[in-house]
């Protein structure tokens, strides 16, 4: 049972969806709580599609409250006449669920604050769905449909209650959908783009972070300038500038490295122009009536340099015309129309790279994000030429103040051959004749792009013609951008923070989420918070033991085999052979490693195989696709396997009972129904061929 499905992968979510879902109405009725499927099917939708990560087991406050107040209100209609929604209750019931089934990520929040968060969003449930004008456009015309008697499951009354309103003979609420089409235009439809994951990083402790801060010059350079400001002020020059003869004093006073023998204003002092402007966005001084003040509020910030040192690196996003603007003689670079957009893709794109960036690489992405703006691209390739030189220009610079300022590192090396597997060029169009097609002939479609192949080309031969600059971030670079991602609710995994999570929890993320490097980093620093390897092991083959879900319990078990030093992963699924609850799924791991051939299996192991893999195949395609799956080996064949199966001694009872009742109702209807399909072939061939004969 995963958690995490790509995007696209529809139908593994579809089946993860039911089965939890089922599962949890099972689990709600043994303990005699409420439940509603409809709201916790929601639930899994929103986190799959409505959020940037897509964990379904991970849920914080703010999810709730996104879930509850306006997912939920957009997306699910509740027709007159039916009960309303359970939003509340159905949610934490699925999360308690989550949580006893070992589901939920442990890095989501503590149990208590998420029923604390509940709670208060609770009492603005009922008002959030009655209103209009939180409804997305479907949920809107469909209530109304049904509101006005319309049979909304009735593909044909929908479509002439469509065409009535197409023709304004409908009545509804204008304001209401004034709203809600206003608010489409803004935000677009409720489900979001998911955002590429990243890989876990490694980061030292905060107390060396700290220390890496405070040796960047800038951190003492806003601190002294806001000491130099003080509270009484300092006078500015015309335009907010700093006078001329304070300039020249910070200048030397905070060793910004300007030469000052002929400036004819301190923005001529690009460095301390740099600072100042700087200090300003990050609130550490401000200028009011002429003069320029430290912020009284900043004094605890003066005094911590990584929290110094962040401010400024939040404000870096906001200092375009400081860093790369122009006079008003010059026509601004496409680096500086597109530095608010660029620069955090390309502090998101050299975030946990396992090697370094080379800059011809990184100089290329850049490169076609401006050719993928500007539609007359391809026209003028002498003035597009000169375009992304001034382009560079400015993003070298950019360049230059990152790495002053302690974000990243450049130097000269090889670049690493991962970055010499270039993708393929898309193919020209053709038509079926296998004519290639103009680009003018394809309405809408973009002009082929004819100069991909010979550009790359030359960035293959400049990445292996020599030495090239490498970027790659610093630690604090990495710490910086790691906490913008989580901001904006994307997963950015660290080495360590799994250190106290449950078993469980432990094994699940480490097997969809982490590579082998990082899981065995991980585990490592976990058997060493949980009393050693023995007991640790111990614990971690427990919480295998206790997952209900064979696909699972496989993930988790792999997992650890994988993390273990040397042959000792081996060592232990072999050793699990003999264990009653494990065996099942150390088997399917040996097999498929092909460690064992299905010779080397005893009869017993032979059949916990056939039940584990029905088990698994039911978990992962579903019980249509288990029956068509027993089907096709013939229908006798079928009903052997299914009795090996229930006589294997397969510890997941609940599995089997599934499987008894398939054997019970689906695969005997369809068996049934099969056969007489086959019989009717077979008599109507007989009466063709009889009359044939005739």
């Amino acid at each position: 049972m995963r958690m995490f499905f790509e995007p696209d992968d529809e139908n593994g979510f579809t089946v993860c969806c039911e089965q939890l879902v089922s599962r949890l109405v099972a689990w709600c009725e043994e303990r005699g709580e409420a439940c509603d499927p409809v709201v916790a099917e929601s639930a899994l939708d929103y986190r799959h599609r409505g959020t940037v990560d897509g964990r379904l087991g991970r849920w914080q406050a703010r999810h709730v409250v996104e879930f509850l107040l306006d997912w939920l209100p957009r997306t699910l209609t509740q027709l007159p006449g039916e009960p309303p929604a359970d939003g509340p209750g159905g949610l934490l019931a699925l999360l308690r669920f989550l949580r006893a089934m070992g589901l939920d990520d442990p890095l989501g929040e503590p149990p208590l604050e998420l029923e604390r968060a509940i709670d208060a969003v609770a009492p603005r449930f009922a008002e959030a769905m009655a209103d209009r004008t939180r409804w997305g456009l479907a949920k809107f015309w469909t209530t109304v449909a049904a509101e006005q008697g319309v049979d909304v499951f009735d593909q044909r009354a929908l479509e002439r209650f469509t065409e009535r309103a197409r023709h304004g003979r409908v009545p509804y609420d204008e304001a209401a959908l004034a709203a809600i089409v206003q608010r489409h235009r803004l935000t677009g439809p409720p489900g979001v783009e998911r955002a590429e994951p990243q890989l876990p990083v490694t980061l030292p402790g905060e107390d060396e972070l700290r220390a890496a801060a405070a040796a960047v010059p800038l951190v003492g350079q806003l601190a002294g300038l806001a000491e130099w400001a003080g509270k009484d002020g300092r006078e500015l020059a015309k335009a907010g500038r700093l006078t001329l003869a304070d300039a020249r004093e910070l200048v030397t006073a905070l060793g910004t490295g300007d030469r000052h023998d002929s400036p004819r204003t301190s923005a001529d002092l690009p460095h301390l122009h740099l600072v100042f402007q700087w200090a300003k966005r990050a609130r550490v001084v401000r200028s009011a009536k002429g003069r320029v003040y430290a912020v009284a509020t900043a004094k605890p910030l003066l005094k911590d340099p990584l929290a110094l040192w962040q401010r400024a690196f939040e404000t870096l996003f906001e200092l375009r015309k400081a860093l790369i603007g122009r006079d008003r003689y010059h026509a601004a670079s496409m680096m500086f129309t597109a530095y608010e957009d660029l620069l955090p893709d390309v502090l998101n794109t050299l975030y946990s790279l396992p090697y370094p960036m080379p800059w011809p690489g990184l100089r290329e992405s850049t490169h076609l994000a401006y050719r993928a703006h500007y539609r007359s691209w391809g026209q003028e390739p002498e003035l597009e030429r000169t375009w992304l030189q001034e382009a560079d220009d400015d993003f070298r610079h950019v360049l230059d103040v990152l790495e002053q300022f302690g974000v990243l590192t450049r130097e000269r090396g090889m670049a690493h051959p991962a970055f010499l597997d270039l993708p393929p060029t898309p193919p020209t169009p053709a038509l079926p004749s296998g004519t290639p097609v103009e680009p003018a002939t394809l309405p809408g479609a973009p002009a082929p792009d004819l100069d991909a192949p010979r550009r790359a080309e030359d960035l293959r031969r400049e990445l292996t013609a020599g030495p090239v600059e490498l970027i790659r971030l610093t630690d604090l670079g990495t710490h910086a951008v790691r906490l913008r991602l989580l901001a904006e609710g994307r997963d950015a995994p660290l080495i360590g923070e799994l250190a106290h999570a449950p078993a469980a929890g432990l094994l699940g993320v480490l097997a969809e989420h982490y590579d082998p490097e990082s899981a065995r980093a991980e585990l490592t620093i976990w058997t060493a918070t949980h009393g050693g390897a023995e007991p640790a092991l111990s614990e971690l083959l427990q919480a295998v033991r206790d997952t209900p879900w064979r696909t699972r319990a496989e993930a988790m078990l792999d997992t650890l085999a994988t993390a273990l030093p040397d042959v000792e992963g081996e060592k232990l699924l072999r050793s699990l052979r003999s264990d009653r609850h494990l065996a099942p799924t150390a088997l399917s791991i040996l097999t498929r490693l092909e460690v064992l051939d299905p010779d080397d299996l005893t009869e017993p192991e032979s059949l916990l195989m056939v039940a584990e893999g029905l088990l698994q195949l039911l978990e992962i395609g579903g019980r249509d696709a288990t029956v068509d799956s027993l089907l096709s080996q013939g229908r006798s064949q079928a009903r052997e396997i299914i009795a090996a199966a229930l006589a294997s001694g397969h510890p997941d009872r609940a599995g089997l009972a599934t499987l008894h009742s398939l054997a019970d109702g689906p695969l005997r209807e369809r068996s049934a129904q099969l056969g007489r399909i086959n019989g009717a072939r077979r008599g109507g061939t007989t009466r063709r061929s009889r009359k044939r004969r005739r």
